[in-house]
């Protein structure tokens, strides 16, 4: 991963419990499984031991993630931007034009990203068109069907 990743202190002890407990919890159930699985006899025939193997595996890779992603991981305020701009960690309210309605969007980090809770990404459209910007501004967000956003308020 040669990206860096933008995360909240939060946002990184979110991270740092899970790898926590892949490390500690769900990998050793995992190697557990597969252990019980190949002691059932052909490994070529035998479902449960691919289905094992399988879960380690994933698990595995994610924990590899996730341990690159605390590496270059650079932690940013979560008060947001100083002199009133949009930035990691700002809470803005503005008026979506696609919707047309009133949101309050908290932009973040790629890996904190979570639409169903309006955290956006700063390297989504939107959050790369609200960055950098004050209250009273209207962006365009570069879609294939482009539409406006008004900043209303930069809450932190």
């Amino acid at each position: 991963m040669d990206k860096t990743v933008y995360l909240s202190a939060e946002g990184r002890q979110k991270l740092q419990e899970r790898l926590d407990n892949l490390t500690n919890v769900e990998r050793p159930l995992a190697v557990e499984k597969l252990a019980t699985a190949r002691e059932h006899g052909d490994l070529s025939e035998n479902a449960e031991y691919t289905t094992a193997k399988d879960a380690l595996a994933k698990i595995t890779a994610e924990i590899l993630e996730l341990e690159e992603q605390l590496k270059v991981a650079v932690i940013y305020s979560a008060e947001g931007g100083a002199k009133g701009k949009v930035a990691l960690g700002s809470k803005v309210k503005v008026h979506d034009g696609f919707t047309d309605t009133e949101e309050i969007y908290t932009i973040v980090g790629t890996a904190e990203a979570d639409i169903f809770d309006n955290k956006i990404s700063n390297d989504s459209e939107v959050g790369k068109a609200l960055m950098g910007r004050k209250k009273g501004d209207v962006v365009t967000v570069p879609v294939e069907k482009p539409y406006e956003i008004k900043i209303l308020e930069i809450l932190k």
